[in-house]
């Protein structure tokens, strides 16, 4: 890994069909231990429930209110400043219980990628 600066770029966002929008900070074969997106999630929205195979992540919330719901846990309130630990396998969502956005940094460990990701909305448990 070379020593560099990424700079945000807003128009790189997109919509993902978990639930949120996801602009990727930093995601690459040049570092593989880690990604780091930016999730968005609008006010009363509820992201599918999601598991990721392999994948240790972590939410950093940055602004907004949230309930999440991961593992066997009861459903907890989140708000900026707090961090979520999610084991790789754990069934996990994330409801913006706010009005204003919930934006919050997901940090995977190795990186996320696709195929990783496994929707179980309709089996959650």
């Amino acid at each position: 890994m070379e020593a560099q600066i990424k700079h945000i770029d807003t128009t790189k966002e997109y919509y993902f069909e978990e639930g949120c929008y996801i602009n990727e900070l930093c995601n690459s074969n040049e570092d593989p231990d880690i990604s780091i997106a930016r999730a968005r999630v609008l006010p009363g929205e509820t992201t599918r429930w999601h598991r990721l195979h392999n994948t240790v992540e972590r939410y950093a919330i940055l602004q907004g209110q949230g309930e999440v719901e991961i593992g066997q846990l009861p459903p907890t309130t989140v708000r900026q400043g707090d961090v979520v630990l999610i084991p790789a396998g754990c069934r996990q969502r994330i409801r913006n219980i706010g009005e204003t956005e919930l934006v919050f940094l997901a940090i995977c460990s190795p990186r996320f990628q696709p195929d990783a990701y496994e929707d179980i909305e309709n089996n959650p448990e």
